[in-house]
């Protein structure tokens, strides 16, 4: 193997150990788990579940993809559905269920974006073309 890849791949990120997709898992997790203890109506229950489900998965593809930086971006873009999803479903009323969302809107947001230079990094690693 020549030095530089070696050298490479000492820098790229493992798969699973990346906090930031962690977080964003687990806030995904949160809100797709939410309705079972917030006070929502049946459309308001499915967007939070189906919302929470796909930033999950999102968070699991760039948990096991270190170097998926479009990845990161979407998962970014989720964070801002799950934001204005109290709105967009008529659920801002109820406080529960819309901080939740707005919390968790917020988080994966920040998480999503703290990720993206790392990703990108590992990404540019994995592309190298000498």
């Amino acid at each position: 193997m020549p030095e530089e890849v070696k050298k490479m791949a000492g820098t790229l990120s493992r798969p699973w150990t990346r906090l930031q997709d962690w977080v964003t898992l687990l806030a995904g997790a949160f809100m797709a788990l939410s309705p079972l203890w917030v006070d929502i109506g049946t459309g308001g229950t499915w967007a939070m579940v189906i919302i929470g489900a796909a930033i999950g998965v999102l968070a699991l593809v760039a948990l096991a993809l270190p170097g998926a930086f479009i990845d990161e971006w979407a998962t970014a873009a989720g964070g801002v559905v799950a934001f204005v999803a109290p709105w967009l479903f008529s659920y801002s009323a109820l406080s529960g269920a819309a901080w939740t969302s707005w919390i968790v809107g917020a988080v994966v947001v920040v998480s999503a974006l703290a990720a993206v230079p790392a990703s990108l990094k590992d990404y540019r690693m994995q592309h190298h073309t000498a």
